[in-house]
C-alpha cells in the first residue's frame, strides 16, 4: 500500500505522515533520503530525529529507497524533494535523465508487498524559482509527483496542518 502525502513547507506532512505510520505498526521505519547540505541542514534533520521516540528505526538512504525497506515493513520515506536533489546534482541538473532514474527507483517500491509512506513537496505552489536550474527543478519535482500520486493507492494534500483526501 503506497500512500502518498504532499503540501508545502511546514504544512504538517512529517507529523501526519508519523502518525499514519504508528496506526499500523508500533516499530515503523524512518527512511531519510536527505545529504547533508551544511549546518542549518544538520539541525533540521536533527529535530526530525528528536521528533520520533525509541519506536522508529531511522535509516538514511539516498536514492536506492526499495533497498532498505523489506516485506511487510511500515516506512516512511521523507521526502520525494531531497530524493529527487540527489539525482539532479549527480546528473548535473538533466531533468529527463533525473525523472528516469526517479520513475525506475519508485517503481521497485510497488513490488515490496510493504506500507510505504511518501512524502513530497509541493514547490510549484510557492515562489518562482529565479533560476533556471532552479525552474528545471521544479519541473522535475511535478512530473515526479504526478508519477507518485497516479502509482499510490491513497493521497493526501495537507494544507496548514488539515489532511485533504485527493484519492
Amino acid at each position: 500500500m503506497i500512500y502518498y502525502i504532499t503540501g508545502g513547507e511546514r504544512s504538517g506532512k512529517s507529523s501526519y505522515a508519523q502518525n499514519l505510520a504508528l496506526s499500523f505498526s508500533q516499530t515503523p521505519k524512518y527512511v531519510a533520503t536527505s545529504r547533508i547540505w551544511g549546518e542549518d541542514h544538520r539541525k533540521r534533520i536533527d529535530r526530525h530525529i528528536a521528533d520520533r521516540d525509541e519506536r522508529w528505526t531511522s535509516i538514511e538512504e539516498e536514492k536506492e529507497l526499495a533497498s532498505v525497506i523489506n516485506k511487510n515493513d511500515v516506512v516512511v520515506i521523507d521526502c520525494v524533494t531531497l530524493w529527487l536533489t540527489n539525482f539532479y546534482v549527480d546528473t548535473k541538473n538533466d531533468v529527463e535523465k533525473s525523472l528516469d532514474l526517479a520513475k525506475y527507483e519508485f517503481e521497485k517500491l510497488l513490488e515490496i508487498n510493504a506500507t510505504i509512506i511518501i512524502i513530497s513537496n509541493e514547490i510549484g505552489m510557492g515562489v518562482h524559482a529565479q533560476t533556471e536550474i532552479g525552474r528545471k527543478f521544479t519541473e522535475l519535482q511535478g512530473w515526479m509527483n504526478q508519477y507518485i500520486a497516479k502509482n499510490a493507492d491513497r493521497a493526501t494534500l495537507m494544507v496548514s496542518g488539515i489532511p485533504l483526501k485527493l484519492k
